[in-house]
């Protein structure tokens, strides 16, 4: 192979190949500071998302060390932090918690074959160069699976929060009365001190630093330390007062340490894959969908770009590489992107960094982990989730788009109802189903000339020209089988009773395709104008469209109807 061809093979698939020639003692310096900065948020973020996925903290840890390393040679964003994620999460553990796979092995095992599962999904996407599947998910769909699945990630921190076991009350109210008498005062006094430091190390603290003029990244750095803080004094006080003995708070408890091992054990369990194969496709495609557009936010910020294929490469392997690594699936985390982001990364040397610090953790300090009080970290979780409740942006997008709207709330009233794959499957079909009635309803207007010019405008909304012995009617649609019966009725009603009427124009100037079934009923269409002593002409008609129709004998069928290149050049060889 030719040296340019594998340069340009190596620089396509490791992008970090690219940044790495380039790279200056400016850009190391922005790395190591946000490096140091993402690492603070990695350790309570790891351990908390594994606690809300139902899993051993280790295994959240785990997910923070490989997986990040591929990312940072494969991935096209240099800001992107892949980790464990609060939405896959709870995808996880509502997988995980279906009764036809509680009895299928270890919480543990399976989560690993839903993240190698998820990870071979996303090659073979690549391989199939379904990039641009991230545009079939609208944004109110997503919008509202976010919603929702926030929603049952509140609910489900609830019980964390004031050391409540379980909720099993369903829908009996006068069971909670019995159900939160049994709070933890302890716990919740943790939790609520945990909330308190979250809260404060955001705008106020932000404000008081800003007043004071530090310098922005600097900023960053003191505010997201918030969690840490949060963890370290929690745990201080359940050690000094020994509170998970004598007053029943629960806490993270030991933790494996030193680095994970690689391991193959779970490639054998063909069952458990069939099993889990559904799951591991809806986490494998929401972590894409949500991975891409946070990566496109920071992307745009600095004026670089995203490859949405290698995305499923980079995103592919690292869910391999955590499965190997006993690790659960992971995306792009949006509040660790932002705060690599805000901190100054440049490249991904800075989550390079960061995964170096989090491995000396890992291996140094599991024992202190070991007294983290499920408070804190339900608070940790708590306050970076409450953002992407957007119940709002729903009343928001039924004003603009009803259609949208409706989407966006069955969306997120079906992953409450009905379960997150469910919900987020309904919200996809409505979309669908919304965007088939559009299509199949096309946007058709009555034109006119407006006086003195070549503009020809609607009717209903301009002061126009109009002409007895023809009628012009743009179609803003492609012509398919869908819509084309839509599009033919119409005509029809314009025509009937109109005596002094001669000629119909078509304005094609919106349509770039005609399918079969709509090119044989505009034939008929022809046919049924003629016994009516009426001619039809197509005007502005695009290249490819004509291209197709030279290849039939529709010009023929057509004549004596015209096609013309210009609307105005048929009313001057037509009009009365």
């Amino acid at each position: 192979m030719p040296l340019q061809r594998t340069d340009t093979w190596i620089n396509k698939y490791f992008p970090i190949s690219i940044w790495l020639k380039n790279y200056t003692k400016e850009d190391l310096n922005g790395d190591i500071f946000a490096g140091i900065i993402t690492a603070i948020l990695l350790v309570p973020q790891g351990i908390a998302y594994a606690m809300l996925a139902g899993l051993p903290a280790q295994v959240g840890l785990y997910a923070s060390i490989l997986p990040p390393l591929l990312y940072a040679f494969l991935g096209t964003s240099k800001t992107l932090s892949v980790g464990p994620v609060s939405i896959a999460a709870i995808m996880i553990a509502s997988a995980l918690s279906a009764p036809e796979i509680t009895v299928l092995g270890s919480s543990v095992e399976n989560a690993i074959i839903l993240a190698a599962e998820g990870g071979l999904i996303l090659l073979l996407m690549a391989l199939l160069r379904m990039g641009g599947l991230v545009n079939f998910i609208s944004h109110p769909v997503l919008t509202g699976f976010t919603s929702g699945a926030a929603l049952l990630i509140i609910l489900s921190q609830v019980p964390h929060l004031l050391g409540l076991s379980k909720n099993q009350c369903g829908f009996d109210l006068g069971c909670y009365s019995q159900y939160f008498q049994q709070i933890n005062s302890y716990t919740a006094g943790l939790a609520l001190l945990s909330i308190t430091l979250l809260l404060s190390f955001g705008s106020p603290l932000s404000i008081l630093l800003n007043q004071l003029k530090v310098k922005k990244n600097i900023i960053t750095g003191i505010s997201k330390c918030a969690p840490l803080l949060a963890v370290v004094l929690t745990t201080f006080l359940v050690r000094f007062y020994q509170l998970s003995d004598n007053q029943h708070v629960t806490i993270v408890g030991e933790i494996q340490p030193g680095l994970p091992e690689i391991s193959f054990s779970f490639i054998n369990n063909l069952e458990q894959w069939k099993a889990l194969l559904p799951s591991a496709s809806f986490i494998a495609i929401i972590a894409y969908v949500e991975s891409v557009a946070i990566a496109k936010v920071t992307a745009n910020l600095r004026n670089q770009k995203i490859n949405p294929n290698q995305e499923l490469i980079a995103l592919g392997a690292a869910n391999l590489a955590t499965a190997f690594s006993g690790g659960m699936s992971v995306a792009g985390g949006f509040s660790r992107t932002m705060v690599n982001f805000s901190a100054g990364a440049r490249t991904q040397m800075a989550m390079i960094i960061a995964v170096i610090l989090l491995s000396f953790a890992v291996i140094f300090f599991t024992e202190q982990f070991t007294y983290i009080p499920k408070a804190a970290l339900a608070a940790i979780i708590l306050i970076a989730i409450l953002p992407l409740v957007k119940l709002r942006e729903i009343i928001t997008t039924w004003k603009y788009d009803k259609s949208d709207g409706l989407a966006e709330l069955i969306t997120l009233l079906g992953v409450l109802a009905l379960g997150i794959e469910e919900g987020i499957a309904l919200g996809v079909i409505i979309t669908i189903l919304s965007f088939l009635r559009r299509t199949s309803r096309p946007h058709i207007a009555i034109v006119g000339k407006i006086q003195d010019t070549h503009h020809f405008r609607n009717i209903k909304r301009h002061q126009v020209e109009t002409w007895k012995n023809l009628t012009l009617i743009r179609i803003d649609e492609n012509i398919s089988f869908a819509n084309v019966s839509y599009i033919i009725d119409f005509i029809e009603n314009e025509t009937i009773h109109k005596s002094h009427l001669e000629h119909v124009i078509l304005i094609f100037s919106s349509v770039s395709h005609i399918d079969t079934t709509a090119f044989e009923a505009l034939e008929n269409l022809i046919n049924s104008l003629k016994k009516q002593n009426i001619l039809l002409h197509l005007a502005e008609i695009k290249g490819p469209v004509f291209d197709k129709l030279k290849q039939t004998n529709f010009i023929n069928h057509l004549s004596p109807g015209k096609v013309f290149f210009k609307t105005i050049d048929a009313i001057d060889d037509l009009a009365n």
